[in-house]
């Protein structure tokens, strides 16, 4: 009987373990179909969201008279770096007005006529080269209309490898990771530009990590001493920042946050985020490491930046909604008086002694 009872209690725990175990694997594979259903998700509303360059540019891939001294700089060309460079062989071409046409030429005459301040403009994700000068080219012609008393400026378009490649998740991921590398190369261009000639930086969207990672390229080198690149840190001149929908994480200017030092490389900083973004409602999918919301979808604080910095900051949910796209914002004439607002301010004053 005692033998029995055991054998009894034996197979009555084989059939809860095994009914442990069935459950466990179930279990995991319900965690599995959820994860794909999410990813499958985040796919479908960012494809929803993502707003194409060619479909809302309209006729500004036509591009004539701009009236306005364009540049592009462009890296599509180059491979990822994982630092600073000593020399870059950046693709440069200057828009001429008289042929309407791109022409090609070099930093040297990019940076030649110091009485303009520059405004670089950093594109985001699936950018064509076509694309990215064609709202480059917009976005100064917004500038000259929105901010007539502003100093003309000289705009350079930082092009980089951003066309889309495969699915729009996985295609996110690498873009996120490029973003990184060029960087690098915009350090290596900023590092050129004289520390008395006033610089505005337009990014959207991976445009801000771009900017971000320049900036603290920017200070490494000068704490290094590096004599070929310029002082970024107290310049005479401003630099204004505008981040439109900026795809980096949320606490990247914040005391401790990963770029906090950066904030001394800025003198405005203006900041319009989207809290209805579903593209950057998806952001913490990029990078699994660190599962951080996006800057452009929960904004910052002020109390993050030092007090000499202006700042100011703009939810355009109201008016953008749940899309994704740059031209949204220039269409709008609230919104690209800001940003015009935004880059341009202080230009026209004499730099410090």
């Amino acid at each position: 009987m005692v033998s029995q009872a055991c054998v009894m209690v034996g197979a009555a725990g084989s059939d809860s373990q095994t009914r442990t175990i069935f459950m466990d694997a179930v279990g995991v594979q319900v965690s599995r179909v959820f994860r794909l259903l999410v990813a499958a998700l985040a796919v479908a509303t960012i494809g929803l969201a993502v707003a194409s360059p060619r479909r809302s540019q309209g006729a500004e891939l036509s591009h004539p008279g701009c009236g306005t001294d364009v540049w592009v700089v462009s890296t599509r060309r180059l491979p990822g770096i994982c630092g600073l460079p000593n020399g870059a062989n950046l693709g440069v071409e200057r828009l001429d007005e008289a042929s309407n046409c791109w022409v090609g030429s070099d930093v040297e005459s990019l940076l030649a006529d110091t009485s303009r301040p520059l405004m670089v403009f950093i594109h985001g994700n699936r950018y064509e080269a076509g694309e990215a000068k064609s709202q480059g080219i917009r976005l100064a012609r917004r500038l000259a209309a929105c901010c007539p008393e502003a100093p003309p400026f000289r705009t350079v378009i930082f092009s980089w490898p951003s066309a889309q490649r495969g699915i729009l998740l996985k295609d996110g991921r690498a873009k996120y990771d490029r973003s990184f590398a060029d960087g690098h190369y915009l350090a290596w261009l900023l590092g050129q530009v004289p520390p008395d000639r006033p610089v505005a930086i337009v990014s959207y969207s991976f445009g801000a990590i771009i900017a971000l990672e320049a900036f603290e390229d920017l200070i490494a080198a000068n704490r290094a001493g590096r004599a070929d690149i310029q002082p970024w840190c107290q310049r005479q001149a401003r630099t204004n920042v505008v981040f439109i929908a900026p795809a980096v994480r949320c606490d990247a200017l914040a005391p401790r946050g990963p770029y906090a030092e950066t904030v001394a490389c800025i003198d405005e900083f203006t900041l319009v985020i989207n809290s209805d973004d579903d593209a950057l409602r998806f952001f913490p999918l990029l990078d699994c490491r660190q599962r951080a919301e996006a800057l452009g979808y929960v904004g910052m604080p002020s109390g993050w930046l030092p007090a000499e910095i202006g700042f100011t900051k703009t939810d355009a949910a109201g008016i953008i909604g749940r899309n994704h796209g740059l031209p949204l914002y220039l269409d709008s004439a609230r919104l690209s008086q800001k940003i015009c607002r935004g880059a341009s301010a202080g230009l026209s004053e004499p730099p410090l002694p």
